[in-house]
């Protein structure tokens, strides 16, 4: 059974003021709106609350009795509103999300930038993870939102792409590439060893799908940065976004090498799709879809 809250505290406004026209003035209602109501009460309790004479209003022996109640019953519901208050000014100051490897270290710290210009005060919670562990969190619940480098479908998750990225095979300026007038081919990119990221990681799904299969690994690393300084070094040629790469690039230390393959690949946002996507969540996702970063 659901109580009217208003007429609960019409009733226990009746009992402090000793008069139901000074009790409906309190809660800005009329007088006759407020008699309706407390016949609704009574009629809801099966019992009798006030008694009315020319001197004003009382309330009976069960009237009494079921004010102390209603009493209570607001102080709890005043509780709730103001645990539903602090839930609702927290979760607009807080933000959760985990991002792959590329988007995290180039394109996160400049969308975080740009909404806390419109939103100074929330705190951005980010867990840098390969693109398979983000959409697990993002499945789990671990995170709000996910962003990822990786082609592979998502079909139980909500996903929108956010940019293009790149994923490039680079060299350094001394490598028999580097000068290179003609793609280097498929076969080619088979059976040279390359420096890569880890399985999982949406730069080597990329490539690998465009691939059509794995190519041998000189080296292996988590770390984007650790992948270019192998690669500076003449390990072998690297395999990695075109945004990580930028500045290796434009310092000429780096070089990219054409190949035959298409290698561009979607930037996505992912989240559960039942997830309302409040402020500051739907804001962070227009900077992130604006194309500033």
């Amino acid at each position: 059974m659901s109580w009217d809250l208003v007429s609960l505290q019409l009733l226990v406004a009746v009992r402090q003021h000793g008069s139901l026209g000074r009790a409906a003035r309190e809660l800005g209602m009329t007088q006759p709106a407020a008699s309706a109501r407390l016949r609704a009460l009574e009629g809801q309790c099966g019992l009798n609350l006030v008694t009315r004479s020319p001197r004003g209003s009382a309330l009976t022996e069960d009237g009494a009795v079921v004010c102390d109640a209603a009493r209570r019953v607001l102080r709890e519901a005043d509780r709730f509103e103001s645990t539903l208050a602090t839930l609702r000014h927290e979760s607009q100051r807080s933000l959760s999300i985990a991002a792959s490897m590329t988007i995290a270290e180039h394109l996160v710290p400049i969308w975080v930038g740009q909404l806390r210009v419109e939103l100074p005060d929330v705190v951005t919670g980010l867990v840098v993870a390969n693109s398979d562990d983000v959409i697990q969190m993002v499945r789990e619940g671990r995170v709000e939102m996910g962003f990822v480098e990786s082609p592979v479908e998502a079909r139980d998750l909500r996903m929108r792409t956010v940019r293009w990225d790149e994923v490039q095979v680079l060299v350094a300026p001394g490598h028999p590439w580097a000068d290179r007038s003609t793609p280097v081919t498929r076969v080619e990119l088979r059976r040279t060893p390359l420096v890569q990221r880890e399985p999982g990681s949406g730069t080597r799904s990329t490539f690998e799908r465009a691939l059509g299969g794995e190519a041998p690994v000189a080296l292996q690393a988590s770390s984007t940065h650790a992948i270019l300084s192998a690669a500076r070094t003449g390990i072998g040629p690297a395999v990695v976004s075109a945004i990580a790469a930028h500045d290796d690039r434009a310092a000429g230390h780096l070089v990219p090498v054409r190949t035959e393959l298409d290698l561009r690949r979607p930037l996505r946002a992912a989240w559960r799709p039942h997830t309302r996507l409040r402020s500051p969540l739907s804001d962070f996702l227009k900077v992130a879809a604006a194309g500033d970063g």
